[in-house]
């Protein structure tokens, strides 16, 4: 349905892991435009009208490598929670995390309007 606008909201929050607040806010903010920059909304979830917010917890090693993806709350659709986790995992590498390895739990959102 062509003219459909829709917001996307991703925003992110250190779960553990850092000794510098200044330079893991940063650090969470780089991340969350990485994670906003590959965000899209699935025309099949469009077409059904599916929305919701989905939280993935994204594991970084001390290299910026993500070694891991899990989604920690579902949106209730199952097109939009496996888009949730395969953002990060395209993604596949981020800046170093200050403080070594860390973990972030993102809130990645859909909504139609």
């Amino acid at each position: 349905m062509a003219g459909w606008v829709h917001k996307i909201a991703v925003a992110a929050v250190v779960a553990f892991g850092f000794g510098g607040a200044v330079h893991a806010a940063d650090w969470t903010s780089t991340v969350t435009r990485l994670i906003a920059a590959q965000h899209s909304y699935p025309r099949s979830a469009q077409i059904r009208g599916d929305q919701g917010t989905a939280k993935v917890r994204i594991s970084v090693d001390a290299g910026g490598k993500i070694t891991g993806v899990e989604l920690v709350k579902p949106t209730g659709s199952q097109i939009l929670d496996r888009e949730a986790v395969r953002i990060p995992q395209k993604i596949g590498t981020v800046p170093p995390p200050p403080g070594g390895p860390t973990q972030l739990v993102i809130p990645i959102a859909w909504k139609l309007t």
